[in-house]
């Protein structure tokens, strides 16, 4: 990855660290997801990785209109963007369950789809709909093996028929995210998706046999939804993939995709022999995984030495102690992982053409918008 498709004209105005968006690399990114997809039509995208209503806008300017949620302020934001659909792919449990049926009488030209994995939490969300005279779009939260949230898959078929008959419930489908299949082979990513897809295909056609509507399927994420477009014709749910990241450029080769989430940072110190500082510390890129969080663009030689809350310290490598960057260098690291990153940030500069044209607000970084 060369720097020239990263410098930015006028970046002595730039106050660091910064996270900076670059608008063409994002649309060109966003048009190889809708040739792997096959549609724009046919995606689900999250939203956690941007967070923000000026991304899902432009997502919208280029056909996609339904998103995946974490969060009730990101349902509320897409609502606000002019989405028609959106999953809070997240268990509704305590006060988000009135959040939920709150934010679908505030947007109601929104489709809002709830998820969830277990009776008793799903019959209180009946429950309360029901009061309020509504029915809530459900969609069953099914565990594929990353052992985070969802129903086991010998367990789903049961729990979607006795969800589907709940009086405040609107059966629509399943959700089925797979963040553990992320083989860096393609060969064997597919092998495994096609291994859970075709138990939930099964599942599928048992339920609709006896007239439980399953029309909407979810499935995936970055790195499985290139196989579910082959495997299935399910919506896709990918997320990262429109900004993307260090982590998934080096470990999904297969992927066509480019960072285009870039953190600029400055040298603020030589505190020793080959040894330079910037103003990046771990309060302004991922903390996770474990490992190397970002990478310097052009400094192959530079290696991290550690780093603390506002301060990352490398070394230059035996040798190339004296091609250390001078103090207020700027540098621009791709992060490891972006979507934690983002939201770090109140704001994203937007850079095009190499220039800085716009700043977008990370709109449902916090808790709460309205609701």
């Amino acid at each position: 990855m060369e720097k020239n498709i990263y410098e930015i004209a006028g970046e002595e105005s730039v106050i660091t660290p910064q996270l900076v968006y670059y608008l063409d690399i994002v649309k060109e990114n966003t048009k190889e997801v809708i040739r792997i997809a096959g549609s724009a039509e046919r995606l689900w995208p999250h939203v956690k990785t941007h967070k923000s209503i000026d991304m899902v806008k432009m997502l919208i300017s280029m056909g996609i209109h339904r998103f995946k949620c974490a969060t009730i302020p990101e349902c509320e934001m897409v609502a606000m963007a002019g989405a028609s659909d959106a999953v809070l792919s997240y268990p509704l449990i305590g006060p988000n369950v009135e959040r939920f049926l709150a934010l679908e009488k505030m947007y109601p030209e929104c489709a809002f789809y709830a998820i969830g994995d277990d009776y008793d939490a799903i019959k209180i969300l009946s429950d309360k709909a029901e009061e309020q005279g509504s029915k809530v779009r459900f969609l069953l939260d099914v565990n594929m093996g990353m052992n985070r949230t969802g129903v086991e898959l010998d367990k789903a078929e049961d729990l979607a028929r006795k969800v589907s008959v709940l009086p405040g419930i609107n059966f629509k489908g399943m959700h089925c995210y797979d963040g553990n299949h992320n083989n860096s082979d393609f060969q064997r990513r597919l092998a495994d998706v096609k291994e859970t897809d075709d138990i939930v295909d099964g599942i599928k056609a048992s339920l609709e046999k006896d007239g439980i509507d399953c029309n909407v399927m979810i499935m995936g994420g970055t790195p499985s939804f290139p196989c579910h477009a082959k495997l299935t014709d399910y919506y896709l749910s990918p997320g990262t993939c429109f900004v993307y990241d260090g982590g998934y450029k080096k470990n999904l080769p297969d992927i066509n995709l480019v960072p285009a989430g870039i953190l600029m940072t400055r040298v603020i110190s030589h505190p020793s022999k080959g040894m330079f500082t910037v103003d990046l510390g771990y309060k302004g890129i991922a903390s996770d995984p474990a490992g190397v969080r970002g990478t310097i663009v052009g400094l192959d030689d530079a290696e991290v030495a550690f780093q603390s809350e506002e301060h990352w310290v490398f070394r230059m490598k035996e040798g190339k102690e004296n091609e250390r960057p001078a103090i207020g260098t700027m540098l621009y690291v791709i992060p490891t992982h972006i979507c934690p990153t983002s939201a770090l940030y109140s704001d994203i500069l937007i850079a095009e053409n190499g220039r800085i044209t716009d700043k977008w607000p990370v709109t449902a970084r916090n808790r709460k918008i309205n609701i």
